[in-house]
This record gives C-alpha cells, structure tokens and sequence, in this order.
C-alpha cells in the first residue's frame, strides 16, 4: 500500500452533485474496507484548504462534471503535490470538452458523428448535418442537458436547453444502434457492457434510476463487433492522453461503421454504474478496483 491517509473528493459544485456523492460514499467504503484511513471531503471553493487541514498523502477523485472531471481540481492538486486517481489536467480538460475531443478523435482517424458547435440559438443545420440531431452541452456529463431533435420547430428550444448551463452546444447528427461502453484502465480493456435503455435515449434517469437500463455483459453481438468495440475504446484512451481509469462510449450502427460519442475520465462508481459492473463481471469485485485506482494515483505534470 503506497499510501495510508487517502482523501476521497466528492459532491463539488456540478449539475452531477447528488451522483458524485454517491460515487464517492461508495468509493470511501471500499477503501475503508481495503485498509485506507479514508477522509470524505465534500469539495468547497475553499478545497485548497479543505486538503490542507484532511493531511492527506492522495486523493481518490469522485467528482463528476465541471469543477471536478475538466482539469480545474486536477490543475491544483499538482500545485499542491497532492497524487491524484486518474488523468491529468490535460487529458481531463479535453476529454471533458466534447467538441475538442471529436477534434481529437478525428485527427487519430477515429469515427464521430458529423456535427456542429454553436453559440446561440440562431443556428441553421450545415450541409450533411439533417434530422434527426442530438443537442448536448459542450462541458458537462451524465446526459445533462442533452436532446434528441426530430423536428425543427424543436431545435431552437433545444439549443437553449443545452446553452443555459454551457457557453457552446454541439448539434450532432443523431445515430442509430447499439449503444456499448467500454471500460479502460491505465490502457488496459476491462470489458464492455451493452446499453438497454428503458427511455428514448440512455439519458440521466435510464442512468441513474432503478430499472431505467439493461445492461448485457459482454454485449449481444458478436466477438468480431466486441473486439472491435474493445480496440476503439483503448485507442480513444490513448488519442485523448487518458490515465487511471476512463469509460468510452460508442454507438455501433446496423451496417455503418462505429462511432465514438465521449470519453470519460472519471466514470460512475454508483451500485448501477457501468466501470464497477464491467469489472466484476470480469472478476475484479469492487474492493479490488477501487484499491487499484487509488493505488495508481499520482502527479501528470513536471
């Protein structure tokens, strides 16, 4: 065990506070059980002294979108010398920010979903971009924010929607099929699970409510399509400069090729979160993972 005192960062400031509590609760039980002295901190704007008054020797991070998931906490615990559990200031901040990650994404020859980034809602769809669209805001997590567009006398409302907690909406071209996450550590492929949504789409209540999904371990496809799924979520990882542990999400179309929708750095730790499921499904129970995440906790910079 490198470290004895371990901090867990949960809550924050984000539209994701209640689950970040969640996942954090959960993590600080699990190291408690592996034999960490575990202090639960419940992030502030004074977090600087927050740690500084915990003594922790490092910190598990469990703060899910803005102010927690995008570099800004990663960026001050290297100030502080504080190790860390997953990415990097960098990698956080780009994986967060959905445009820049598509741009990413593409420039490694990886597959996304044509789209737009818009900063009001005067917006027209671009040659190529037709409905059905998918409305998100750039910079948050957990579907928050996020609609599917079938009608045009229906986009302005939800480009609103997503502008009101984000500066830029991205309007991408809505795809259909099989929605499967992929969970990676430290570059290694834990598994995937297939998505079942009980709603239109695998929106905030299909991820959080009790019966809002199916989840299918290994997905209901066969083992060229999971390969496949498995290889383009590691590179993803690896195009977007991903540590510790992250989850890709992609959708795989009936005939077309697959299509990666985000990366994400920090993934749920909740009793229905996909990471924990993934990796118990593969014989890592939950102690086990989060002991390994912590153990991998370290400084990206310098």
């Amino acid at each position: 065990m490198r470290f004895k005192r371990v901090g867990v960062l949960m809550g924050g400031l984000s539209a994701e506070r209640e689950i970040s509590l969640k996942s954090g609760e959960a993590v600080a039980e699990g190291l408690v059980e592996t034999g960490y002295e575990v202090i639960r901190i419940d992030a502030t704007r004074e977090l600087d002294r927050q740690l500084r008054q915990s003594q922790v020797e490092a910190v598990f991070i469990a703060l899910h979108g803005r102010w927690g998931e995008d570099g800004t906490v990663q960026g001050m615990l290297e100030v502080m010398g504080i190790p860390y559990t997953g990415s990097g200031p960098l990698a956080s901040a780009l994986a967060m920010d959905k445009a820049r990650t598509r741009d990413i994404l593409a420039s490694a020859g990886l597959n996304v979903a044509p789209g737009i980034v818009v900063t009001d809602v005067d917006v027209m769809l671009a040659d190529g971009l037709s409905l059905p669209v998918v409305v998100k805001p750039v910079n948050e997590g957990s579907s928050v924010g996020v609609t599917i567009v079938r009608e045009m006398d229906d986009l302005e409302a939800s480009i609103r929607k997503a502008l009101s907690g984000s500066k830029r909406a991205l309007v991408e071209k809505y795809v259909s099929g099989i929605e499967v996450q992929v969970a990676v550590i430290d570059g290694e492929v834990l598994g995937s699970v297939e998505i079942e949504p009980h709603r239109e789409f695998y929106d905030y209540s299909a991820k959080y409510e009790q019966g809002g999904s199916t989840h299918h371990i290994p997905p209901r496809m066969d083992r060229d399509a999971i390969d496949r799924a498995c290889d383009l979520g590691a590179r993803a990882f690896g195009a977007v400069g991903c540590a510790g542990a992250a989850r890709i999400d992609l959708i795989l179309p009936r005939e077309d090729p697959p299509v990666i929708l985000e990366v994400n750095t920090i993934p749920g730790m909740t009793p229905t979160s996909l990471l924990p499921e993934i990796a118990a499904h593969g014989g890592t129970p939950f102690v086990d993972l989060v002991f390994r995440m912590m153990e991998g906790a370290r400084l990206h910079v310098g």
